[in-house]
């Protein structure tokens, strides 16, 4: 069956991205691939990052993710980033997945052959154990021989006053000082371009960075290109009449013939319904306007005056004309949800 719509993913911008972001921390890379890499695929991504010199690991948010990422046999460790459950510690283990360690409990839970990463909650306060607590954890894990890292996350690294970030590291960096030389990584996307190098870390974790993105304040800090490119197919051409109105709740009505394309993308494939009456695409050369109400399976497109046939492609982002970041700004959201939302009926594929 030919894709509706396809995420182009490409193995060069990742590749370069990866390469500037390492060099910015002065360390290896610990990757999120969580969420379907961040909506890349999981799989293809991982595979091409796994093969990356300056990628140590892949990171995880959830047992199920771990698992499957264990299962490619990619050569690299697997961090997971979220506490399991404690059936789930044993499976996990076995498979050399690390794993988190937020609390005394889930440490005396943790099986003989398990390697841990100490989750230090430094300000986040959402998982973790403070760092006072986190010191007598760490020791524990540190005296049953099973401690191989430890790590926080900045709660507002993306933002440009960096105080509150730069307090979160110190308090990291004690709780390190009693431990005996861990993998200690602490810097997301944004920690990685507003601080660069941090002393004593041994990993940076960038997420979306890693994918082509940086907030506003810190783009050009390093190069980045977007790694994905969106694109749906062109599935019905049609004319509304002067007059008439297009999609739900007729929210649109033609002012003269409009020639319209229906492309195969809509909401249940993770574009922003809220983009509705906003968004546009690069269709025949041109940017176009979407028109009325974004449907499920569907968005139309005013292709009045082009040369547009049924089973050519919109690009709906890339890195030219329209940005995931436009788009997000339609939808009333952030980027990390218009790419982590994107359906499974989108197919992926790698492009050089």
């Amino acid at each position: 069956m030919l894709a509706r719509a396809v995420a182009h993913v490409s193995q060069s911008a990742l590749g370069h991205n990866l390469q500037n972001l390492s060099r910015r921390a002065g360390v290896p890379l610990l990757l999120p691939v969580k969420a379907d890499a961040y909506g890349h695929g999981l799989e293809l991504v991982s595979r091409v990052a796994a093969a990356h010199p300056d990628v140590w690991g892949l990171a995880v948010a959830t047992p199920q993710e771990a698992a499957q990422l264990a299962a490619l046999n990619l050569g690299k460790p697997v961090v997971l980033l979220t506490p399991p459950t404690p059936e789930e510690l044993g499976p996990l283990a076995d498979l050399g997945v690390r794993l988190p360690v937020g609390s005394m409990q889930e440490a005396e839970l943790l099986p003989a052959h398990a390697r841990a990463h100490l989750k230090v909650d430094t300000g986040m306060n959402r998982l973790g154990a403070r760092p006072a607590e986190a010191i007598g954890i760490g020791q524990h894990l540190a005296q049953r021989g099973v401690l191989e890292g430890a790590y926080t996350h900045f709660s507002s690294a993306d933002e440009p006053d960096t105080s509150d970030s730069e307090e979160e590291f110190r308090r990291f960096q004690a709780v390190l000082a009693a431990l005996p030389p861990v993998l200690a990584h602490a810097s997301n996307g944004g920690g990685i371009l507003s601080f660069g190098k941090l002393p004593g870390m041994s990993l940076a974790r960038p997420g979306l960075a890693s994918y082509g993105f940086a907030p506003a304040h810190l783009q050009g800090v390093v190069d980045l290109t977007p790694v994905m490119t969106m694109r749906a197919r062109v599935n019905q051409i049609h004319t509304a009449l002067a007059g008439e109105s297009v999609s739900y709740n007729r929210l649109w009505t033609a002012p003269r013939d409009t020639r319209i394309a229906v492309l195969g993308m809509g909401y249940a494939d993770g574009y922003p319904r809220n983009a509705t009456l906003k968004a546009s695409v690069l269709i025949g050369g041109e940017v176009r306007p979407t028109l009325g109400r974004i449907c499920m399976d569907q968005m139309m497109v005013d292709i009045t005056g082009l040369d547009v046939q049924v089973g050519d492609w919109a690009e709906l982002w890339g890195t030219g004309d329209i940005s995931v970041t436009d788009v997000a700004r339609w939808g009333d959201t952030i980027e990390y949800e218009v790419l982590t939302g994107l359906g499974n009926r989108v197919e992926r594929a790698l492009v050089p």
